[in-house]
């Protein structure tokens, strides 16, 4: 069946299932937000060290992406979807035996199986949602997917926090310096114990929902245009307009995992515990959900999907360098605190539309290359890897705020792919 056959109940059970999977992916992705402030105290690590988890859950996009693209050109999407659950589930279920030693590495690679299995995931389901339905308003439903996965983003942090965080924690995070070797280990063997229900709920879940997809209805699809040849073409490399595109996508989605996964530490340079900080994650995902609905309402009918990328790569632009250069206090929302953490909030606003309005522009023209061409876009979800961590490196050497400048130049490249970057033709024109 190709995108084209489908009727009206078929494409809109299949935007339901994959919107199912977006909440999916917004819920395990963003709860990185309070691991990495958990992990720093209870496996007592540097700011770098702490943005492992980051680095060791999103660099599985960069070595798996590819082969997923080959797995479903094997298997077919639906089987490929049921596949991506499973490990995902897998890399659940390595967070017992992590906590039970408290072995960070170990909890490094549960989260670069879970990152595995969401590459796979993440292949599938932005390839189908952008060709399932009209060309010109795939950003539009990117934006419907978007609201799906951020707002799994604002309750996973919350959920994640009533589940492992005490009332008291406060007290005891403050005195655990304070304590002898042997009494710290036991409080921090206690503390990371914390997650193991946690993530045995979530890899039975997982594993349920890869049965579910496994015999419900979602239609197997065929891109309509995956027998065209284009002329003179025959390696991905030959689209410069794709390359360029992962390459925004790569600083793109970097951009947003520091706005989001760094602001409760940033909050606590400035005196805000992590009880009370665990809400600026989803202040950030709620902004964000504003755009999306503001995409929803103008695109296309008063703005081109183009048109709300540029502007979207400028807003951000101008929310980086203020970030960067505020230094003023304020007292907003019970925080009495600086008022740049504000601006990192507004950056999710802009971050909305960006991802959606990159995507159909890089797949645009790319016949039988479409699906090889949506891995390759998921490949540069390693931004989310490799952009935290120099964060943190210029956070550690520096601080907080000075290491946000790494903001800047990925919204210029990001602002350049939308003027001009998705019409270069031929790598003569670049």
């Amino acid at each position: 069946m190709t995108t084209q056959t489908l009727d009206k109940k078929s494409t809109y059970i299949s935007i339901g299932i994959i919107g199912m999977m977006f909440f999916i992916f917004g819920f395990v992705s963003w709860v990185n937000a309070i691991l990495i402030p958990y992990f720093k105290i209870a496996c007592e690590l540097t700011n770098f060290q702490s943005y492992l988890v980051a680095f060791a859950f999103y660099i599985s996009y960069l070595v798996m992406s590819m082969p997923s693209s080959y797995l479903l050109k094997r298997v077919g999407y639906k089987k490929g979807i049921v596949v991506g659950f499973w490990i995902m589930a897998i890399g659940a279920l390595l967070f017992v035996p992590a906590a039970f030693g408290r072995t960070y590495v170990i909890f490094l690679l549960g989260l670069f199986t879970l990152g595995a299995g969401l590459a796979v995931l993440q292949t599938v389901a932005n390839l189908y949602i952008t060709l399932v339905g009209d060309k010109e308003r795939a950003a539009q439903r990117i934006s419907i997917m978007g609201i799906c996965n951020k707002g799994a983003g604002i309750l996973a942090p919350l959920v994640f926090s009533w589940a492992i965080l005490r009332p008291s924690d406060n007290e005891l995070f403050k005195a655990i310096p304070l304590m002898d070797d042997i009494l710290r280990a036991e409080v921090l063997d206690d503390l990371i114990l914390r997650v193991v229900v946690p993530y045995s709920v979530m890899g039975a879940v997982l594993f349920l929902i890869g049965l579910f997809v496994r015999f419900s209805p979602l239609p197997e699809i065929e891109n309509p245009e995956g027998t065209e040849v284009s002329a003179g073409r025959d390696s991905l490399f030959q689209f410069p307009h794709l390359v360029l595109g992962a390459i925004a996508i790569f600083l793109h989605v970097g951009t947003q995992v520091i706005a989001i996964d760094t602001i409760i530490s940033y909050a606590d340079s400035m005196g805000v515990s992590l009880l009370e900080a665990k809400s600026f994650p989803s202040y950030t995902l709620s902004a964000t959900i504003v755009g999306y609905f503001m995409g929803i309402l103008l695109i296309p009918r008063v703005l081109s999907q183009k048109r709300m990328l540029q502007i979207c790569s400028l807003l951000g632009l101008f929310f980086a360098l203020m970030v960067c250069v505020m230094n003023q206090d304020v007292g907003w929302m019970g925080y009495e605190v600086n008022i740049s953490i504000w601006f990192l909030v507004f950056i999710g606003l802009p971050n909305a539309l960006i991802w959606a309005g990159i995507w159909p522009l890089a797949l645009d023209g790319l016949g039988k290359y479409a699906k090889q061409g949506s891995a390759l876009l998921i490949m540069g979800l390693c931004g989310n890897a490799i952009l935290p961590m120099i964060y943190g490196a210029v956070a550690d050497k520096a601080n907080e705020q000075l290491a946000y400048w790494v903001l800047v130049p990925c919204f210029l490249y990001i602002a350049f792919y939308a003027f001009y970057g998705h019409k270069v033709t031929s790598w003569k024109k670049v």
